[in-house]
């Protein structure tokens, strides 16, 4: 009986802790009396907060969680989301004050003081504080080395910087990180950062190292295409026309939607190499393969309208049009045929027919991650610095629209 009661007492008193333990969660003594934390994250201005910055109302999500915060100060939570307002509404002062204020805090855990100093890392970096903002990333790797977000802060960094071995290593370490080291998206911006060490080898007379960073692209993402172009150059500048020749008809082979970079570098090495006809007969496997394709008929066009064969060569002219009614290249090319043609009204009255709704642009390319527009092909987005995210924007024609479904 005894041992009955001693057992009931201890597990009366095994309850009781554990409702004092969930008391002082949801309780906390301020000021001599207590305060319940719960009905402040359920406070009308925290509420209000989270519905304005929903709606991308920053000055008003700014207001509210200030009355929360105030209502109670040690809520981690609210004072982060706070500085992290204030740093994307361009006041970044203010972020900082409040991050580092965060830091003075005793008792935060340690993932709580890594997560406040990434934030305080964040500011830095947004208002141009690069090297605080490095060492400030570094410090949260120190104490989370698993932190992919400082990780990848750490590396955009060296890039921004041009530091390309060091966001190697970076690169390297996130994939390791991630428990993944031949994760695709890894490789593909290893070898990447690869190809962006070969050009620097190259800046630097060092044909050699370049030419092995460039083949280091290729075995890391068989589809680095610049890392085929940059290959062929160096290979081309030491006289090795057969070896750059094999290196850009990898891109044709590989990735021949991109094919057309390499147009003028293949057109000129066949020549050199006393074998002019190759480069049609690229450009009609390429159309054989892609009925699409309207670089391919481009450049055959031009190439049979420079070699006597004018007519020919606007007909493969206008079927590019077809393809791409609005790309501004293959309308000047069609104007040089049309003046080698002295303009006979025939091909004239059919290239007005073909053109009537026609926008002219200049072969525009997007970035797929933050819409940033560019005349040219870039590698690397100048805006969201992420790698490979450019595609040519295709304008609609009037009758593509008008078909489209509602």
């Amino acid at each position: 009986m005894t041992e009955t009661v001693v057992l009931l007492a201890a597990l009366l008193a095994l309850l009781a802790g554990l409702a004092a333990g969930k008391a002082w969660e949801r309780y906390k003594l301020r000021g001599g009396r207590w305060i319940d934390r719960r009905r402040l994250r359920g406070s009308p201005h925290y509420i209000l907060g989270l519905n304005h910055l929903v709606s991308n109302q920053i000055d008003l999500a700014i207001d509210e969680l200030t009355k929360a915060a105030q209502l109670d100060r040690d809520a981690l939570e609210i004072h982060l989301i706070l500085g992290n307002l204030y740093r994307e509404n361009g006041q970044v002062s203010k972020a900082i004050q409040i991050h580092q204020r965060l830091l003075q805090r005793a008792r935060m855990t340690t993932l709580e003081h890594a997560h406040v100093l990434l934030c305080l890392g964040l500011d830095y970096r947004h208002g141009g504080f690069i090297d605080r903002a490095a060492e400030t990333f570094s410090e949260v790797v120190r104490l989370d080395p698993r932190n992919t977000h400082a990780l990848l802060n750490l590396e955009k960094l060296h890039e921004e910087q041009h530091e390309w071995r060091e966001a190697r290593v970076i690169r390297q370490r996130m994939a390791e990180a991630a428990g993944d080291e031949h994760n695709p998206r890894d490789q593909a911006i290893l070898a990447f950062l690869e190809n962006e060490l070969g050009l620097q080898a190259m800046r630097e007379q060092r044909p050699d190292q370049a030419i092995r960073h460039f083949e280091a692209a290729t075995h890391l993402d068989v589809k680095t295409v610049p890392a085929y172009l940059n290959l062929g150059d160096v290979r081309l500048a030491l006289g090795q026309r057969k070896e750059a020749v094999e290196a850009w008809e990898k891109i044709v082979r590989i990735v021949p939607e991109r094919a057309y970079l390499a147009f003028s570098r293949l057109k000129d090495a066949y020549a050199g190499i006393g074998a002019p006809e190759r480069f049609p007969d690229l450009c009609r496997r390429l159309i054989d393969t892609n009925p699409q394709d309207w670089r391919a008929r481009l450049a055959l066009g031009e190439h049979l309208a420079a070699n006597g064969a004018a007519r020919r060569g606007l007909d493969l002219l206008l079927e590019s049009l077809l393809h791409n009614p609005h790309g501004l290249a293959i309308h000047q090319a069609i104007w040089r045929t049309l003046s080698v043609l002295a303009f006979e009204e025939s091909v004239v009255t059919r290239y007005i027919n073909l053109t009537r709704d026609a926008v002219f642009y200049l072969d525009p390319h997007i970035c797929m991650r933050c819409r940033y527009r560019s005349t040219e092909l870039l590698w690397q987005c100048p805006q969201c610095h992420e790698w490979n995210t450019f595609v040519e924007e295709r304008i609609a024609t009037a009758e593509e629209s008008e078909e489209a479904p509602a």
